[in-house]
Protein backbone atom coordinates (compact mmCIF):
# COMPACT_ATOMS: atom_id res chain seq x y z
CA UNK A 1 0.00 0.00 0.00
CA UNK A 2 1.31 3.46 -0.98
CA UNK A 3 0.33 6.52 0.92
CA UNK A 4 2.32 9.45 0.21
CA UNK A 5 3.88 11.53 3.22
CA UNK A 6 6.26 14.39 1.89
CA UNK A 7 9.71 14.29 4.15
CA UNK A 8 10.42 17.93 5.08
CA UNK A 9 14.03 17.96 3.57
CA UNK A 10 12.00 17.40 0.15
CA UNK A 11 9.23 20.34 1.37
CA UNK A 12 11.90 23.01 1.45
CA UNK A 13 12.64 22.04 -2.47
CA UNK A 14 10.01 21.01 -3.94
CA UNK A 15 6.49 23.02 -4.38
CA UNK A 16 3.73 21.83 -4.66
CA UNK A 17 1.05 22.49 -7.33
CA UNK A 18 -1.72 22.08 -9.18
CA UNK A 19 -1.55 21.77 -13.17
CA UNK A 20 -1.79 19.16 -15.59
CA UNK A 21 0.35 15.96 -15.87
CA UNK A 22 0.31 13.38 -18.92
CA UNK A 23 0.77 9.63 -18.67
CA UNK A 24 4.61 9.71 -19.48
CA UNK A 25 5.45 12.75 -17.08
CA UNK A 26 3.36 11.11 -14.06
CA UNK A 27 4.71 7.43 -14.79
CA UNK A 28 8.44 8.80 -14.38
CA UNK A 29 8.06 10.66 -11.37
CA UNK A 30 6.00 7.98 -9.14
CA UNK A 31 8.85 5.90 -9.91
CA UNK A 32 12.05 7.87 -9.17
CA UNK A 33 9.75 9.15 -6.44
CA UNK A 34 9.29 5.35 -4.71
CA UNK A 35 12.45 4.58 -5.76
CA UNK A 36 14.13 7.13 -3.73
CA UNK A 37 11.62 7.25 -0.85
CA UNK A 38 10.61 3.46 -0.25
CA UNK A 39 13.38 3.00 2.71
CA UNK A 40 11.92 5.73 4.68
CA UNK A 41 8.45 4.45 3.93
CA UNK A 42 9.03 1.10 4.63
CA UNK A 43 10.45 2.39 8.22
CA UNK A 44 8.20 4.63 9.27
CA UNK A 45 5.31 2.43 7.70
CA UNK A 46 6.25 -0.91 8.04
CA UNK A 47 5.17 -1.74 11.84
CA UNK A 48 1.54 -0.69 10.81
CA UNK A 49 1.57 -2.63 7.50
CA UNK A 50 3.51 -5.60 8.93
CA UNK A 51 5.44 -8.49 6.61
CA UNK A 52 2.22 -10.19 5.62
CA UNK A 53 -0.84 -8.39 6.70
CA UNK A 54 -3.44 -7.65 4.04
CA UNK A 55 -4.82 -3.89 5.27
CA UNK A 56 -7.06 -2.04 3.02
CA UNK A 57 -6.41 1.44 4.64
CA UNK A 58 -4.88 3.88 7.05
CA UNK A 59 -8.54 2.88 8.78
CA UNK A 60 -6.90 -0.83 9.15
CA UNK A 61 -9.44 -2.45 7.62
CA UNK A 62 -8.32 -5.88 6.96
CA UNK A 63 -9.42 -8.30 4.34
CA UNK A 64 -9.49 -11.12 7.13
CA UNK A 65 -12.00 -9.49 8.16
CA UNK A 66 -13.31 -7.63 5.36
CA UNK A 67 -13.45 -10.05 2.70
CA UNK A 68 -14.03 -7.90 -0.12
CA UNK A 69 -12.12 -10.21 -2.34
CA UNK A 70 -14.52 -13.43 -0.97
CA UNK A 71 -14.47 -15.65 1.26
CA UNK A 72 -10.76 -16.65 2.58
CA UNK A 73 -11.54 -20.22 2.04
CA UNK A 74 -12.00 -19.41 -1.55
CA UNK A 75 -8.52 -18.14 -2.08
CA UNK A 76 -6.69 -21.00 -2.00
CA UNK A 77 -5.24 -22.10 -5.58
CA UNK A 78 -6.57 -19.11 -7.01
CA UNK A 79 -3.85 -16.42 -9.07
CA UNK A 80 -3.77 -13.02 -7.76
CA UNK A 81 -2.42 -9.90 -9.13
CA UNK A 82 -1.33 -7.47 -6.53
CA UNK A 83 -1.25 -3.72 -7.95
CA UNK A 84 1.06 -1.29 -6.45
CA UNK A 85 2.19 -4.26 -3.81
CA UNK A 86 4.85 -2.27 -2.74
CA UNK A 87 6.55 -4.92 -0.28
CA UNK A 88 3.90 -7.27 -1.08
CA UNK A 89 2.45 -7.23 2.34
CA UNK A 90 -0.51 -8.29 0.67
CA UNK A 91 0.53 -10.41 -1.92
CA UNK A 92 2.14 -12.41 1.26
CA UNK A 93 -0.67 -12.61 3.36
CA UNK A 94 -2.52 -14.23 0.15
CA UNK A 95 0.40 -16.59 0.01
CA UNK A 96 -0.32 -17.58 3.42
CA UNK A 97 -4.00 -18.42 2.64
CA UNK A 98 -3.09 -21.29 -0.38
CA UNK A 99 -2.85 -18.03 -2.97
CA UNK A 100 -0.96 -17.61 -5.41
CA UNK A 101 0.10 -13.98 -6.16
CA UNK A 102 2.07 -11.82 -7.91
CA UNK A 103 2.90 -8.63 -6.55
CA UNK A 104 3.39 -6.04 -9.12
CA UNK A 105 4.94 -2.28 -8.64
CA UNK A 106 6.36 0.84 -10.98
CA UNK A 107 9.37 0.63 -8.08
CA UNK A 108 12.61 -1.39 -7.85
CA UNK A 109 13.81 0.00 -4.82
CA UNK A 110 10.22 -0.83 -2.93
CA UNK A 111 10.22 -4.64 -5.07
CA UNK A 112 13.60 -5.10 -3.17
CA UNK A 113 12.18 -4.41 -0.18
CA UNK A 114 9.84 -7.40 -0.92
CA UNK A 115 13.00 -9.44 -1.25
CA UNK A 116 14.19 -8.40 1.82
CA UNK A 117 11.19 -9.29 4.02
CA UNK A 118 11.53 -12.76 2.49
CA UNK A 119 15.06 -13.67 3.28
CA UNK A 120 14.50 -11.93 6.75
CA UNK A 121 11.65 -14.26 7.61
CA UNK A 122 13.15 -17.38 5.66
CA UNK A 123 10.16 -17.99 3.56
CA UNK A 124 9.55 -18.55 -0.23
CA UNK A 125 9.59 -15.51 -2.08
CA UNK A 126 6.73 -13.80 -4.06
CA UNK A 127 6.44 -13.22 -7.23
CA UNK A 128 7.56 -9.66 -8.41
CA UNK A 129 7.16 -7.62 -11.38
CA UNK A 130 8.33 -4.42 -12.21
CA UNK A 131 5.82 -2.35 -14.83
CA UNK A 132 3.28 0.11 -14.96
CA UNK A 133 -0.11 -0.83 -13.91
CA UNK A 134 -1.46 0.74 -17.17
CA UNK A 135 0.33 -1.48 -19.60
CA UNK A 136 0.25 -4.94 -17.67
CA UNK A 137 2.86 -7.48 -19.02
CA UNK A 138 0.49 -10.27 -18.71
CA UNK A 139 -1.78 -12.26 -21.55
CA UNK A 140 -5.20 -11.85 -21.21
CA UNK A 141 -7.06 -13.95 -18.85
CA UNK A 142 -3.70 -14.47 -16.60
CA UNK A 143 -5.47 -14.09 -12.99
CA UNK A 144 -8.43 -15.48 -11.43
CA UNK A 145 -8.45 -11.91 -9.00
CA UNK A 146 -6.61 -8.31 -9.12
CA UNK A 147 -6.55 -6.00 -5.98
CA UNK A 148 -4.54 -2.59 -4.73
CA UNK A 149 -4.17 -1.07 -1.41
CA UNK A 150 -3.77 2.18 -2.28
CA UNK A 151 -1.41 1.61 -5.28
CA UNK A 152 -1.15 2.59 -8.51
CA UNK A 153 -4.28 3.77 -8.88
CA UNK A 154 -3.89 7.59 -7.78
CA UNK A 155 -0.85 7.69 -9.83
CA UNK A 156 -1.85 6.89 -12.86
CA UNK A 157 -3.00 9.81 -15.86
CA UNK A 158 -4.98 7.64 -17.71
CA UNK A 159 -6.84 5.16 -15.18
CA UNK A 160 -9.86 4.47 -17.58
CA UNK A 161 -7.18 2.57 -19.61
CA UNK A 162 -5.61 1.06 -16.09
CA UNK A 163 -9.36 -0.08 -15.68
CA UNK A 164 -9.57 -1.88 -19.38
CA UNK A 165 -6.16 -3.50 -18.83
CA UNK A 166 -6.90 -5.12 -15.29
CA UNK A 167 -9.92 -6.31 -16.80
CA UNK A 168 -8.20 -7.66 -19.48
CA UNK A 169 -6.09 -9.97 -17.84
CA UNK A 170 -8.59 -11.19 -15.44
CA UNK A 171 -10.54 -14.03 -16.49
CA UNK A 172 -14.41 -13.54 -16.50
CA UNK A 173 -16.11 -13.44 -13.20
CA UNK A 174 -12.95 -12.27 -11.62
CA UNK A 175 -12.98 -9.70 -8.80
CA UNK A 176 -11.43 -6.09 -9.17
CA UNK A 177 -11.02 -4.22 -5.53
CA UNK A 178 -8.83 -1.54 -4.96
CA UNK A 179 -8.56 1.56 -2.35
CA UNK A 180 -8.07 5.43 -2.98
CA UNK A 181 -7.77 8.33 -0.96
CA UNK A 182 -11.95 8.69 -0.75
CA UNK A 183 -12.58 11.83 -3.43
CA UNK A 184 -14.24 13.99 -1.33
CA UNK A 185 -10.89 14.65 0.53
CA UNK A 186 -9.36 16.36 -2.77
CA UNK A 187 -11.55 19.40 -1.11
CA UNK A 188 -9.85 19.49 2.16
CA UNK A 189 -6.52 20.59 3.08
CA UNK A 190 -4.23 17.59 3.39
CA UNK A 191 -3.97 18.01 7.53
CA UNK A 192 -4.52 15.80 10.26
CA UNK A 193 -6.08 18.68 12.48
CA UNK A 194 -9.05 20.95 12.47
CA UNK A 195 -7.92 22.87 9.53
CA UNK A 196 -8.06 19.74 7.62
CA UNK A 197 -12.34 20.05 8.32
CA UNK A 198 -12.40 23.30 5.94
CA UNK A 199 -13.22 22.97 2.46
CA UNK A 200 -10.65 24.82 0.37
CA UNK A 201 -10.84 23.80 -3.18
CA UNK A 202 -13.78 22.21 -5.83
CA UNK A 203 -14.33 18.61 -5.61
CA UNK A 204 -14.94 18.53 -9.48
CA UNK A 205 -11.55 20.01 -10.15
CA UNK A 206 -9.67 17.46 -11.56
CA UNK A 207 -6.80 19.34 -12.08
CA UNK A 208 -3.17 17.07 -10.77
CA UNK A 209 -1.78 17.46 -7.86
CA UNK A 210 1.99 17.91 -8.42
CA UNK A 211 5.47 18.51 -6.45
CA UNK A 212 8.01 19.67 -8.75
CA UNK A 213 11.73 21.29 -8.72
CA UNK A 214 12.35 25.02 -9.84
CA UNK A 215 12.70 23.89 -13.27
CA UNK A 216 9.14 22.76 -13.74
CA UNK A 217 10.28 18.79 -13.35
CA UNK A 218 7.37 16.95 -11.62
CA UNK A 219 8.98 14.72 -8.73
CA UNK A 220 5.69 13.25 -7.29
CA UNK A 221 1.97 13.85 -9.09
CA UNK A 222 -1.04 12.37 -7.83
CA UNK A 223 -4.48 12.49 -10.26
CA UNK A 224 -8.30 12.89 -8.86
CA UNK A 225 -11.62 11.55 -9.87
CA UNK A 226 -14.65 12.06 -8.34
CA UNK A 227 -16.62 9.07 -7.36
CA UNK A 228 -19.09 9.47 -10.68
CA UNK A 229 -15.76 9.60 -12.75
CA UNK A 230 -14.55 6.44 -11.05
CA UNK A 231 -17.71 4.59 -11.94
CA UNK A 232 -17.78 5.35 -15.31
CA UNK A 233 -14.07 4.22 -15.76
CA UNK A 234 -15.40 0.61 -14.20
CA UNK A 235 -18.59 0.57 -16.08
CA UNK A 236 -17.40 1.25 -19.37
CA UNK A 237 -14.14 -1.12 -19.00
CA UNK A 238 -16.94 -3.98 -18.27
CA UNK A 239 -16.85 -4.28 -14.51
CA UNK A 240 -19.81 -4.26 -12.62
CA UNK A 241 -20.10 -2.84 -9.41
CA UNK A 242 -20.41 -5.15 -6.32
CA UNK A 243 -19.85 -2.31 -3.42
CA UNK A 244 -18.63 1.00 -2.25
CA UNK A 245 -16.84 0.52 1.13
CA UNK A 246 -15.69 3.98 3.02
CA UNK A 247 -14.53 2.55 6.43
CA UNK A 248 -15.28 4.49 9.43
CA UNK A 249 -12.29 5.40 11.69
CA UNK A 250 -12.10 2.80 14.43
CA UNK A 251 -12.18 4.16 17.82
CA UNK A 252 -8.97 1.87 19.04
CA UNK A 253 -6.65 3.72 16.35
CA UNK A 254 -5.17 6.81 17.61
CA UNK A 255 -2.46 7.31 15.42
CA UNK A 256 -1.93 9.50 12.48
CA UNK A 257 -0.61 8.68 8.83
CA UNK A 258 -0.62 12.45 6.75
CA UNK A 259 -3.82 13.34 6.66
CA UNK A 260 -5.53 10.96 7.94
CA UNK A 261 -6.45 11.40 11.42
CA UNK A 262 -9.29 10.11 14.41
CA UNK A 263 -10.08 14.19 14.30
CA UNK A 264 -10.82 13.94 10.54
CA UNK A 265 -11.92 10.19 10.32
CA UNK A 266 -15.09 11.29 12.91
CA UNK A 267 -16.33 13.65 10.32
CA UNK A 268 -15.05 12.57 6.80
CA UNK A 269 -14.50 9.81 4.68
CA UNK A 270 -10.88 9.05 4.33
CA UNK A 271 -10.97 6.21 2.04
CA UNK A 272 -12.92 4.36 -0.67
CA UNK A 273 -12.33 0.70 -1.53
CA UNK A 274 -14.29 -0.16 -5.11
CA UNK A 275 -15.20 -3.70 -5.07
CA UNK A 276 -15.83 -5.12 -8.52
CA UNK A 277 -16.27 -8.10 -11.09
CA UNK A 278 -15.70 -8.57 -14.48
CA UNK A 279 -17.95 -9.48 -17.29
Amino acid sequence: MTLHTTPDDELDDDLAVRRPAAAGESSRASRQWWDRNADEYQDEHGAFLGDDRFTWCPEGLDEADAQLLGPTAALRGLAVLEIGAGAAQCSRWLAGRGARPVALDISHRQLQHSRRIDEQRGTARIPVVQADAAVLPFADASFDLACSAYGAVPFSADTAKLMREVHRVLRPGGRWVFSVTHPIRWAFSDEPGIEGLTASASYFDRTPYVEQDVTGRASYVEHHRTLGDRVRELVGAGFTLLDLVEPEWPARLTSTWGGWSPLRGRHIPGTAIFVTQRG
